[in-house]
């Protein structure tokens, strides 16, 4: 199964204020009326994410378009950002050291 069905299949909206929408396929190649509901999300390229309020209209719109878009509740989005910067996190720089180890014992 699609990593991005598994995910839609499991998103509770009803419950949730706020819903992180973002466009996860291309618009090229699709109906007019799908174009102008992402026009209307102002979802106008790929992987941009924006949030609206959860209210019957949107979850219409949303219901629309949905094999285009990834809907994602407020804690789903900030664990996933949360996630996203861990992984970007700068690690502390390697330091190698090309010169010989002292030796703890000297030569008799």
């Amino acid at each position: 199964m699609n990593a991005f069905k598994a995910f839609k299949a499991n998103v509770p909206i009803a419950w949730s204020p706020n819903l992180y929408i973002t466009l996860v396929r291309g618009i090229p190649g699709t109906r007019r009326l799908h174009r102008r509901t992402l026009e209307a999300l102002c979802l106008r390229k790929c992987n941009r994410t924006v949030m609206r309020w959860n209210t019957p209209t949107v979850r219409g719109m949303l219901q629309q378009v949905k094999r285009l878009v990834v809907v994602e509740t407020e804690e789903m989005y900030k664990a996933r950002k949360q996630k996203v910067e861990q992984h970007v996190a700068l690690q502390p720089p390697l330091v190698v050291n090309h010169l010989p180890a002292p030796s703890s014992a000297s030569a008799s």
